[in-house]
């Protein structure tokens, strides 16, 4: 008797493949990797040399705090536009023209007792108020520049 091709007897169970292992992936992924490291790698990069280049805003703010007069954070601002600027565009600068070059690379308008205080002298007004007033504007200008190379130093860095 020939067996019947439509009998259930017939069937087989279904056979699974083997799982795919999860190691080592396949080359496109290998790709994927090494182009993800490389980013990483960049971006760590920008960001220590950003960090580095900064480094002269971190010290003056932190200078700034414990500046107990006027002519200390007066001091502290014209050593940071030194260390940001090139000296011949800096170190000339005084009275109104130093408070108009500030306002030119703050990109915002300096209070009038800031200008007072750089224009007429810093130890003209010594009040608290005033101190208070100058170091907030001179952090604003520390924090907010757009340093320029200068003559000398490495660009990237």
């Amino acid at each position: 008797m020939e067996p019947d091709p439509a009998s259930l007897d017939n069937l087989h169970d279904i056979v699974v493949p083997p799982a795919v292992p999860p190691w080592p992936p396949a080359p496109g992924w290998w790709f994927v990797i090494a182009l993800a490291v490389a980013a990483a790698g960049i971006l760590s990069l920008r960001a220590w040399r950003a960090w580095r280049a900064n480094a002269y805003r971190r010290a003056a703010l932190s200078e700034l705090e414990g500046a107990p007069d006027l002519a200390t954070a007066a001091e502290v601002l014209k050593r940071t536009a030194l260390a940001a600027f090139p000296r011949t565009q800096v170190a000339g600068l005084t009275g109104p023209a130093w408070c108009e070059w500030l306002e030119e690379t703050a990109g915002q308008a300096m209070p009038e007792p800031v200008r007072s205080a750089l224009a007429d002298g810093v130890f003209a007004d010594g009040s608290a108020a005033a101190t208070r007033e100058f170091a907030s504007f001179a952090t604003l200008w520390i924090t907010s520049h757009r340093a320029e190379p200068v003559e000398g130093r490495d660009a990237r860095c």
